[in-house]
């Protein structure tokens, strides 16, 4: 595969810098309620929408995680291109890191993580490639704004996936 087929493989690979898509994912974020239930994982529906927003906080730069030791550092260089060159959704209770955890599952309101989650989505969106961190991913290294894109896309689609919607 030579390096233009790839990078126009990755250019239609579901990502949030998609307006459409990033409606669609914000009108799946308000079909859930503070009761919906989890199929997999222990997060709360609150937590969940405020791991997502510290996601998206990750890409935007304002929360930079350490990188994962080896050798999950090296394991996340080779397997970057199979996650980013298809829609494939992530898998059910993949790692992910500390800091983009709340500590306190009681001081996740519902309706405030929701907003904030809806907040960041329509930011990173509406900003696209020159929001995005210049840090790296602690998995996956370093990332172009068009995979951090996509893999925000995957992480979001995911926990909604997570409660049913």
């Amino acid at each position: 595969m030579t390096h233009d087929s790839h990078v126009a493989k990755t250019a239609t690979v579901k990502n949030l810098f998609d307006s459409s898509l990033a409606g669609d994912t914000k009108q799946r974020i308000m079909e859930l309620h503070h009761h919906s239930q989890r199929l997999w994982g222990n997060m709360t529906v609150a937590q969940t929408l405020a791991h997502c927003t510290s996601g998206l906080e990750m890409a935007m730069g304002v929360i930079n995680p350490k990188r994962a030791p080896f050798p999950a550092n090296v394991m996340g260089l080779l397997i970057k291109p199979l996650v980013f060159g298809n829609d494939k959704p992530m898998r059910r209770n993949s790692p992910s890191s500390p800091e983009l955890f709340s500590a306190d599952h009681t001081k996740c309101d519902f309706e405030r993580e929701r907003g904030y989650l809806i907040a960041a989505i329509d930011r990173f969106a509406n900003e696209g490639a020159a929001c995005c961190s210049q840090h790296p991913h602690p998995f996956f290294g370093p990332l172009k704004p068009q995979q951090w894109a996509i893999l925000m896309y995957k992480h979001i689609d995911h926990h909604l996936r997570q409660f049913g919607v």
